[in-house]
């Protein structure tokens, strides 16, 4: 299961896929059908846009109080299909072995902290602002980059950087459903990301020697980090006493909590599968593209369908918030072209 999508992550995946893509070219395993594109590019938005909205049903309309619990069963439901898959052929992942869950375990722990922050966060904040707050990761990412890796960025980068500052403090200001306890899970799940990312670069040059055929695929990382979440996560749900509250919750008897729950992981796979064929009908400049504005639509529907009160001020920092992830995006294309 993948967490919500911001830039500097769309970015990576990209980067990553669009390595996989010039090799199934290479090997002629890309095949060409019309419309593939448009058709692609829907399945990424309705899926990476369905998760969100879907994990907020489960926390705030059913009002669901064990985010650690929901992760771990949606991660299961991604192992148990990833390995399915795997075993039917369809899709090619590498065996785990000892020595790569060693090497990736400190990654493994940072992307359980992002995923349980997320859903800690999505459950007291409204869709939109979660969205606009985690612009946030990409300022510590681009400054982590710096002092990690010594890359320096164009000033359009810095000035867009500077506007999604701009817009999550003013958007915080005008917050009618402001709850700080949000505010601060938010503020964590945005460090944690921007580590898991930071993190990723440094570890994935060395996972790749402990794997059978020196490299590690998008699907190869799913399996990894949802396969070693799980003991993780269930560690964490006797820690936090989240037992008790799943054997009195009536929710755990209805049928349809159940099916939104299973149809929440499914899609948090999904967005794997669907950006994995997006990218290769059209490219790594289109996927970050498409991520960033896909912000757009999921902020509008996020304010509609749960009925968030809002503010001409507030909406204004939301927009605001979102035009600087666009500029974000077409700045960082720039700047990866040019060097």
């Amino acid at each position: 299961m993948k967490s919500s999508s911001d830039d500097e992550h769309d970015e990576e995946n990209g980067k990553l896929l669009e390595k996989s893509k010039e090799r199934g070219s290479r090997n002629g395993r890309v095949v060409k059908v019309h419309n593939q594109a448009l058709l692609s590019g829907l399945a990424y938005c309705l899926s990476s846009c369905g998760m969100i909205l879907v994990n907020k049903i489960v926390l705030s309309t059913y009002d669901f109080n064990a985010g650690i619990s929901l992760m771990v069963y949606q991660n299961l439901i991604s192992v148990i299909i990833v390995s399915v898959l795997s075993l039917l052929g369809l899709i090619s992942t590498e065996p785990l072995s000892w020595r790569l869950i060693r090497v990736w375990f400190p990654v493994n722990v940072i992307f359980v902290g992002m995923l349980i922050t997320s859903m800690f966060s999505l459950k007291y904040i409204n869709v939109a602002m979660v969205t606009v707050l985690k612009n946030v990761t990409n300022v510590i990412t681009a400054v982590g980059e710096m002092y990690l890796f010594k890359k320096q960025h164009e000033g359009r980068v810095w000035a867009a950087l500077f506007l999604m500052i701009i817009s999550a403090i003013t958007g915080g200001i005008t917050d009618l459903s402001f709850n700080a306890t949000g505010y601060m899970w938010q503020t964590l799940n945005c460090f944690l990301t921007a580590s898991y990312s930071l993190t990723l670069r440094r570890v994935m040059d060395t996972a790749k020697q402990y794997t059978k055929s020196g490299n590690l695929n998008e699907f190869s990382m799913v399996l990894l980090n949802n396969t070693l979440s799980l003991p993780l996560g269930i560690f964490l749900i006797l820690v936090f006493s989240e037992v008790d509250y799943l054997l009195s919750t009536p929710l755990l008897r209805l049928p349809s909590f159940w099916l939104v729950m299973t149809f929440s992981g499914i899609l948090g796979l999904a967005i794997s599968f669907t950006s994995m064929w997006f990218l290769h009908q059209t490219g790594a400049t289109t996927y970050s593209l498409v991520g960033s504005l896909n912000k757009i639509p999921l902020s509008i529907a996020g304010i509609f369908l749960f009925k968030v009160p809002t503010s001409l001020e507030n909406s204004a920092s939301i927009l605001f918030g979102l035009l600087a992830g666009v500029l974000f995006a077409r700045a960082k294309i720039r700047e990866r072209s040019q060097s």
